[in-house]
């Protein structure tokens, strides 16, 4: 502390904000509803929760569940109001620019986790087997409904060749022959966005997978090569379970590709050079970054998670979330005597003033010393 408030006490004091709006996502509606839920109540914030009412199922469960274990609005902090049948709202830019305006409107504070085209550069001196298995499973968990899932695969030619019968095997492996009679594939959310997906299929060319069928709403675990930069799935998140391989020349041009793009939610590299792995991290931007894996950053509680730029911003999860939902007010009590000394803080100021003040700060930081 300063030695002019030496005597004085200076402290943090964490306020709520007062009333919080939790906006619920279809791809994984219980975490990315209840996460934030808690860390708001834990804040002191009465919480208005609106579920995606894409994912209907869990959000009659929590309209029925949610009241019988919490308070609802009431002259409590801790408590929380339920809002059904919204409008669609997906983590996208466009749905973020339309809440930021609304947000602006009343100088409303914001976190918003957005998404985007999250790269997977994959190095030639790589266990392509392992690196697989981890793209596979990130990948394709959940239908690829997942925000932070490798959106794209950033590699050589020959790093392709490589890579490409060790991603068939993993797929067999997880998913069996047959990934449409396996009980952890999953389907797209709604016809929507499977005709929004299977559109998607027309692009590069289909190497693995690229079944569909619409009455089931199932897509294949599905990789295509030979996309070129212009085509649909190199310019909007896929969010479904289709993995396009993009090849450049080398690791410079990859992150010179990556770094041309909106900053996406998160950045894969795989390599067993790990300075390879600390130049993708230390050369490009984006709300969170993996080596040598996929998603698992976000299982830390010890990490902040959110997005940059165009991919969002604020972060949560564990005390992260606390936080973001908390106003850290600073505060300070001054010592109410001493107020001799304190005059020459007064107008007039004059030369008399001045000299008064050097000898002040003199014994003030002798004391500051002995402290």
């Amino acid at each position: 502390m300063p030695c002019m408030t030496q005597l004085d006490c200076a402290f943090i004091q964490k306020d709520p904000y007062g009333v919080v709006l939790v906006i619920g996502a279809f791809n994984f509606p219980i975490q990315l509803t209840l996460l934030p839920l808690v860390g708001a109540i834990a804040a002191g914030n009465c919480v208005i929760l609106k579920p995606s009412e894409v994912s209907s199922c869990t959000e009659r469960l929590l309209a029925e569940a949610l009241p019988c274990y919490l308070d609802p609005v009431s002259s409590s902090t801790a408590s929380f109001i339920l809002l059904k049948n919204q409008n669609e709202a997906e983590g996208s830019v466009r749905v973020g620019k339309i809440i930021m305006t609304a947000a602006a409107k009343h100088v409303t504070p914001l976190t918003l986790e957005l998404g985007g085209k999250s790269p997977c550069y994959v190095d030639k001196c790589c266990n392509f087997q392992n690196a697989a298995n981890r793209i596979v499973w990130g990948k394709f968990l959940n239908a690829g409904q997942t925000c932070i899932a490798p959106d794209y695969v950033i590699c050589t030619v020959e790093t392709q060749e490589r890579l490409m019968p060790c991603l068939r095997q993993a797929i067999s492996e997880f998913f069996g022959n047959e990934p449409k009679q396996s009980a952890d594939f999953g389907r797209m959310v709604n016809d929507r966005h499977f005709k929004r997906a299977q559109a998607l299929l027309e692009c590069g060319r289909v190497a693995i997978g690229g079944e569909t069928d619409e009455c089931e709403r199932y897509i294949a675990p599905t990789v295509l090569a030979d996309v070129k930069e212009w085509e649909p799935i190199m310019q909007e998140e896929v969010l479904a379970p289709i993995l396009p391989i993009f090849t450049v020349n080398d690791m410079e041009e990859a992150i010179h590709f990556i770094n041309c793009r909106d900053r996406p939610l998160a950045v894969y590299a795989f390599s067993c050079d790990n300075k390879v792995v600390n130049e993708v991290l230390d050369r490009t931007s984006s709300g969170g970054f993996c080596g040598n894996d996929t998603l698992f950053h976000a299982s830390l509680i010890t990490l902040p998670y959110g997005g940059i730029g165009c991919s969002g911003f604020g972060k949560y999860h564990g005390k992260f979330t606390f936080d973001t939902f908390t106003h850290f007010r600073g505060c300070l009590l001054r010592y109410i005597g001493l107020e001799t000394i304190n005059k020459m803080r007064y107008p007039p100021y004059n030369d008399n003033n001045l000299k008064l003040t050097v000898a002040s700060l003199e014994v003030r930081r002798s004391m500051c010393t002995l402290l």
